[in-house]
């Protein structure tokens, strides 16, 4: 099974350790992991932002990196959504199909492609669980709350495995963040405020750290904890899953 490592332009940018546990992770499993070193960015903000037609070579190039790989693996729920749901704005070849359906967030990944929930982790923390939006609503990571139906979380089922872990329990725990891309800009005030919530809701839960599965939501809920000279801290689950405290 021939891996292709998808890293998301903020996470190579400002949390490149994210990007190396991921790839340890799919190490440590015996995979064959590769990294094209012409990838970029997805064109996710582009096309948020409304403009697609100037995402569409971001997109192609995106194909002709991955193309060849069995699988796409990616620290990153928004990024894959974008990839799987929003490029059929390019014509749908094979390439595209091939990618477009073989592109996993890693959780999703371990969960449903190698059926893994146990990774050997160790990591005595209280830790809360931040569902990003677009993984939890648009890949269907977990259930949402606002449905009637049994609850299932594949990130949480990871969590559960590790050594030492204590999940606190959230009054509201798959409220938005308030990041949403280019909405932390163009709406601000309310971004802020959202963040301030999601913020209050762990820290009231005695949570010492905030985990999820996208890097760009918790890089928001970081800039407003450290605002707040907050000790808690912020670490994607791809470092936990990793972590052998």
């Amino acid at each position: 099974m021939k891996i292709g490592l998808f890293v998301p332009c903020y996470i190579d940018q400002f949390y490149p350790q994210v990007a190396i546990a991921t790839l340890e992770i799919l190490e440590r499993l015996g995979l064959q992991v590769g990294y094209p070193l012409e990838q970029t960015c997805c064109g996710q903000p582009m096309a948020n932002s409304g403009m697609e037609l100037e995402a569409v070579p971001a997109m192609q190039l995106l194909i002709k990196n991955f193309a060849d790989f069995d699988y796409i693996v990616a620290p990153s729920g928004s990024c894959v959504y974008h990839v799987r749901k929003h490029y059929d704005l390019l014509p749908q070849t094979e390439e595209v199909c091939h990618v477009r359906k073989h592109t996993y967030e890693l959780c999703e990944f371990l969960t449903d492609v190698l059926k893994i929930s146990d990774l050997g982790a160790c990591f005595p923390f209280k830790t809360g669980l931040h569902q990003s939006c677009h993984g939890q609503r648009g890949l269907r990571l977990a259930q949402s709350s606002e449905l009637v139906a049994a609850p299932f979380s594949k990130v949480k089922q990871l969590l559960e495995q590790v050594r030492g872990i204590e999940l606190v329990n959230l009054r509201r725990p798959d409220e938005c963040c308030g990041f949403g891309g280019t909405f932390a800009v163009a709406e601000e005030a309310v971004s802020v405020k959202m963040g301030l919530d999601r913020i209050a809701d762990h820290i009231a839960a005695g949570a010492q750290v905030i985990t999820g599965t996208d890097t760009s939501c918790l890089m928001h809920l970081e800039g407003l904890l450290k605002r707040q000279k907050s000790t808690v801290r912020v670490m994607h689950i791809a470092e936990i899953l990793n972590s052998r405290l």
